[in-house]
């Protein structure tokens, strides 16, 4: 007897907690890094440092249905390469040194404490994985575009899971493939049992019926089978042959050549033309009889006709988008200092790229960027093709282990590597394409996630009699800038965190624009009725002060007066 309250579906225990993470706000901000970053101002590429789950909870005001492709390369849950948390009961001091990464002096620390490998031991080894990859993907699906494409790569381990539960979240009817990219020439003679040759590389839709797949160039020896020996006007063609496999009888006849030869289907086969289509294709020099006209007839399908590339297919041999060897040797030219063991060729993700039918202007996002391949990728076929296309990496600052090579190095975490190869990168493709060079956005804008850029100002009710009201006139933390407060604008704002960023002396206060008048902030105290007017001038659609950068309420109340004669069409945003 069937039971209808049993449903298909796929669970894990943990899901009902990762679904509802996915949806659980954060107080955190974005911080600008001004010394990580190179071209601060008028680069539009994103790094991000901190842990992507909040990175990308704090991206979905201002790239929410804005990307067009998002490739992460996870942690495959093969034993060591996942670590996680394994106790959620911390204060709020526990929770940044943990999460945070602050020592007792306010420095940058790093640690995992609290943390553990997820090994097989663990009885929760596969859902521990899935609750962390899970409100990850969610988050990644709100960032596509409609005509938007993900590209997970995962081995053997974890592509049944990610399977169910990226059909769940972007939809059965949305899967496009599941590529077999071959990550190696032969087998490991330490492998035990059969040794993998192969990783998998799991593809989505943002919305299927809205994406078309790019076409992959031809290689040259494809391209070799196009010519025209007989000159025909129309160029290149190759031979197609003409008959069937499967049997009509209105397309069976016989066919006599400019010899006289006669020629039949092949038995069990017909012609795929019928009589009269076959006359009109011979009368427009569209069948074709061999060099000295005695060979079978055969089609003419020129190469100004067909698809200007090839349909994509599952199977991704090394020699069409590398192999991890070629990724090694790739990362040791830019890095002699082999501090990277497991990236990924850029000729894969550039490969990727092509079938994700990019944009000469698209963002590619990567929420686990590792040595930064997608960022090196975004780069060269930038410089390939003039393009504009924007990456947003995404790391979690990672230590590197003290006895590493990295370490050894001058690297104390992953996003430091990530940084550098991007440096590295793009100076070697200003050697490689110096005609592009110029045109080619090789800088990116160093972000970190953090606490909130203002103090808890909770008062209870028994500190009030020995409360210092002049602490609460300014509840920004010390180490807190006024670009902090700007970007903390521009996020709340939900404008794009890469819009050019300039800034002006004017009578001795900074004043900051932003997205070329998006933004004009001045976060300097004693403001002066000069600069307000100066700023009010400039017709910003946001002018943004800090509400303790005015000297009593009667400037207040002028600021509204200014904006009203001067710009009355600006927002005044006052933090």
């Amino acid at each position: 007897m069937n039971d209808e309250r049993e449903l298909y579906g796929f669970t894990w225990p943990g899901k009902r907690e990762a679904i509802l993470e996915a949806g659980r706000p954060i107080d955190k901000v974005l911080r600008p890094c001004i010394e990580e970053s190179e071209n601060f101002g008028a680069t539009e590429n994103l790094y991000i440092e901190g842990d992507n789950l909040e990175a990308m909870k704090i991206l979905q005001r201002s790239y929410m249905r804005k990307v067009k492709m998002i490739y992460i390369d996870p942690p495959y849950n093969t034993g060591h390469d996942f670590i996680y948390s394994d106790d959620f009961a911390h204060d709020e001091e526990e929770a940044k040194e943990e999460y945070g990464l602050f020592d007792g002096e306010g420095a940058r620390q790093f640690t995992v404490r609290n943390y553990r490998e997820n090994t097989r031991a663990n009885p929760r080894y596969h859902s521990d994985w899935c609750s962390m990859i899970y409100p990850r993907l969610r988050l990644a699906s709100n960032l596509l575009r409609d005509d938007g494409v993900i590209f997970i790569s995962i081995d053997d381990n974890e592509a049944p899971r990610l399977r169910m539960m990226c059909d769940e979240i972007f939809g059965e009817n949305n899967f496009v493939a599941q590529l077999v990219w071959q990550k190696k020439y032969g087998p490991a003679n330490d492998s035990n049992g059969i040794s993998p040759t192969h990783e998998y590389i799991l593809v989505y839709a943002e919305n299927i019926s809205c994406w078309t797949p790019g076409l992959i160039q031809r290689n040259e020896e494809q391209l070799s089978a196009y010519n025209n020996p007989d000159d025909d006007p129309r160029g290149k063609w190759r031979a197609s042959d003409l008959s069937a496999r499967t049997y009509s009888a209105s397309c069976d006849y016989e066919i006599t050549g400019p010899t006289g030869l006669v020629f039949n289907p092949p038995k069990g086969r017909s012609w795929i033309v019928n009589p009269k289509r076959y006359q009109e294709l011979l009368a427009d020099n569209r069948i074709t009889f061999g060099v000295d006209n005695t060979g079978r007839p055969m089609q003419k399908k020129f190469l100004s006709e067909v698809k200007q590339g090839i349909t994509p297919e599952t199977w991704t041999p090394r020699e069409k988008a590398g192999d991890n060897k070629e990724a090694r040797y790739e990362l040791k030219d830019i890095f002699p200092e082999n501090i990277f063991d497991t990236p990924k060729p850029t000729r894969l993700l550039i490969y990727l790229m092509k079938i994700a039918n990019l944009d000469s202007d698209s963002i590619v996002l990567d929420f686990f960027a590792g040595s930064s391949t997608t960022a090196h990728a975004v780069m060269s076929l930038n410089a390939s093709d003039s393009g504009h296309r924007k990456f947003i990496m995404i790391q979690l600052p990672d230590p590197c282990p003290p006895s590493s090579e990295a370490a050894k190095a001058g690297y104390s975490t992953i996003a430091d590597i990530g940084r550098e190869r991007i440096r590295r990168a793009s100076r070697k493709l200003a050697q490689d394409f110096p005609l592009t060079a110029g045109q080619t956005d090789s800088g990116f804008r160093t972000l970190r996630v953090d606490s909130p850029n203002f103090r808890d100002v909770f008062i209870s009710p028994d500190d009030l009699e020995s409360l210092d009201l002049d602490s609460l006139a300014d509840n920004l933390k010390p180490d807190r800038s006024p670009l902090d407060l700007l970007f903390m604008c521009i996020t709340d704002s939900g404008l794009p965190l890469s819009l050019p960023l300039d800034s002006e002396n004017f009578s001795g206060f900074t004043i900051y624009t932003y997205g070329k008048g998006e933004i004009i902030a001045c976060l300097d105290s004693a403001l002066t009725e000069e600069v307000i007017t100066h700023i009010a001038q400039l017709k910003p659609k946001r002018a943004v002060f800090r509400d303790s950068g005015f000297t009593d309420s009667r400037s207040r109340i002028n600021l509204e007066q200014i904006f009203r004669y001067h710009s009355h069409d600006s927002q005044m945003i006052i933090i």
